[in-house]
């Protein structure tokens, strides 16, 4: 696959919460309680995302790079949006971003082209759902299960999009104006999670208590990006000690790289988890603000 050190760790994570989803899908199914198929489905859609993500689902140019700004200091690859290019453009050239303030900007960007990414995965299965559904001539019990099956994966579709256009105008402004100093969070998926969040249904003491929730999952995030970075130059060290023959070093160097590789994917597992529980959350939130 010709992934990076950090990108195989983030492949590890990944993995391991779709197995853990997938077994706890089997067990659902045995119990009969997944009859209409929508969390089967959604492991499907995950499970290509994550394929798409790493590019495992046969087609070339697709592998989405690390949304960590680690090579170089400069950015590997492109947003595939002119609108995004063009923010991107002028927030380099405007002088107002120190080179941490362009890292941190180019993490928004690249975490805004996976948000669009893995809507358009979710589309084309709507899209094809919707078509298998309008082929069926005589109208059941079933189908009507998998009306309902649509108009959820329709508020899923709606929710992401909420969260792109949101997300766009804040890189606009960003782009734009530069960074709030009296900003609340710094991590993109933190932003989006607090955005969303105020838009739920939720009470004052629920909105402060996931504040502080978001804090703590923020700095799980940090922690994690600082031990990818550990990963990254220890990665670089190996190759170079390899090249020398030194046996002694290169045993304490991999010594090493195989600690910072399994704390990685551990602190990679835990970020995403917490992820998923905090969307399922405000998810259900905004769920309650149509009902």
């Amino acid at each position: 696959l010709h992934l990076s050190a950090v990108k195989l760790a983030e492949l590890h994570s990944d993995l391991k919460i779709q197995e853990k989803d997938e077994l706890s899908w089997k067990k659902l199914k045995a119990e009969g309680l997944d009859e209409d198929g929508e969390k089967e489905a959604k492991l499907r859609r995950n499970l290509n995302v994550i394929m798409t993500k790493y590019g495992m689902n046969g087609k070339k140019d697709s592998q989405l790079v690390d949304t960590n700004y680690i090579k170089d200091g400069t950015e590997s690859d492109t947003l595939d949006d002119p609108r995004l290019e063009k923010l991107w453009s002028k927030a380099k050239t405007s002088g107002k971003f120190s080179d941490e303030e362009l890292a941190k900007l180019w993490r928004e960007f690249k975490h805004h082209k996976e948000k669009i990414h893995e809507y358009n995965i979710l589309l084309e299965t709507v899209s094809r759902t919707e078509d298998i559904h309008k082929n069926v001539i005589n109208p059941s019990e079933e189908n009507l299960v998998k009306e309902e099956i649509l108009h959820n994966k329709h508020r899923e579709l709606k929710e992401k999009l909420r969260s792109i256009n949101q997300g766009f105008e804040r890189l606009r402004k960003v782009s734009h104006q530069g960074y709030d100093t009296t900003s609340e969070f710094e991590e993109p998926r933190v932003i989006d999670l607090w955005d969303m969040a105020k838009s739920a249904n939720f009470t004052e003491k629920e909105l402060e208590s996931f504040r502080e929730e978001l804090k703590h999952f923020e700095a799980k995030i940090e922690k994690h990006h600082h031990y990818q970075k550990q990963l990254e130059i220890s990665h670089q060290k190996l190759k170079h000690v390899e090249g020398t023959g030194d046996k002694e070093h290169l045993n304490r160097n991999k010594e090493k790289y195989a600690m910072l590789e399994e704390k990685t994917k551990e602190l990679g597992y835990k970020v995403k988890k917490h992820l998923q529980d905090l969307s399922s959350r405000i998810s259900q939130g905004l769920q309650h603000n149509e009902l």
